[in-house]
């Protein structure tokens, strides 16, 4: 059992594990090479744990995000994954029991997503609740409202994996060699020296006007704030670091729209394919362009 892979134990949109080939062609280390490894919006962390898995000699790694609940999951874990494994179990058994009832389901469920968002509950607690939410709400979409309140429903799946021990024990192994942050990603330029590569995958830009899926948290990340993540990438390059950037390509809505080429245009940026599902409409999921930005 030490040797299982550790891999993301959520389900995520805009999860990077499909474009982890595009990413590692533009990474700037070799397997063998020393670094750190700075990700300052972590999110599902694919790539965060693909590096873990691949380059043995890592000097460090270092997480950081915005959402307070996500990241108290990536610390019970870490601290504490013996004590959140019986509570996952115990609630995939009840939710596995109510599986002829599709009332009952959503009534046990939306139970969960009313305690989870009264957050009165102890870490441990919170941090299952959220796994839990992950693993039932609809497509393991994270959403919350100007009140910070989850507001996703309820999936459709008859049976997902709410527990996957071994997997969360593999992360919680792994997760020691990591420093676990929760604040703005301005911050983690502090956890860099010499030979430090940053991942960044922010919120991404919406490609209308009634795209919605900025409501990561409370706070949306808005156009000011992706101009001031460029700002930082700048600062990235005066302190010598190497970062990579991922966000959504504008341009591929309407062709007119050159945000994003404008803003780096100091940087190659280019166009990766990525297939995307969190559409509620299904004729609009599919694969769809996605910029790849770097120094």
């Amino acid at each position: 059992m030490k040797n299982k892979i550790a891999k993301p134990f959520l389900k995520w949109a805009g999860g990077k594990t499909q474009l982890i080939g595009a990413i590692k062609s533009k990474f700037p280390f070799q397997q063998g090479d020393s670094f750190i490894y700075i990700e300052p919006f972590v999110g599902s962390g694919a790539v965060l744990f693909w590096v873990l898995n691949n380059y043995p000699n890592l000097k460090k790694a270092v997480i950081n995000d915005s959402n307070t609940d996500l990241i108290n999951t990536y610390k019970v874990i870490y601290n504490s994954v013996e004590k959140i494994i019986p509570l996952l179990r115990r609630w995939e058994k009840r939710y596995y029991d109510l599986s002829s009832s599709e009332e009952k389901k959503k009534e046990y469920y939306y139970f969960k997503r009313e305690l989870f968002n009264k957050r009165i509950s102890d870490t441990i607690i919170q941090a299952a609740l959220f796994i839990f939410l992950n693993r039932t709400c609809f497509n393991g979409l994270y959403r919350v409202n100007k009140r910070n309140l989850f507001n996703v429903p309820v999936g459709s799946y008859k049976k997902p994996l709410i527990c996957d021990a071994e997997n969360l024990r593999a992360v919680s192994r792994i997760l020691k060699k990591v420093t676990i942050l929760n604040g703005d990603f301005e911050r983690t330029i502090n956890y860099g020296e010499n030979k430090t590569c940053f991942y960044l995958d922010p919120p991404y830009k919406p490609l209308s006007a009634t795209s919605s899926f900025t409501a990561y948290s409370k706070e949306n990340f808005d156009d000011n704030d992706q101009i001031r993540l460029k700002k930082f990438c700048d600062n990235l390059v005066m302190l010598k670091f190497k970062w990579i950037l991922s966000n959504s390509d504008v341009k591929a809505k309407n062709q007119e729209n050159n945000f994003f080429d404008r803003l780096y245009k100091s940087y190659q940026v280019e166009r990766v394919l990525a297939k995307r599902s969190i559409n509620s409409n299904a004729s609009k999921r599919g694969l769809l362009k996605e910029l790849l930005i770097t120094n």
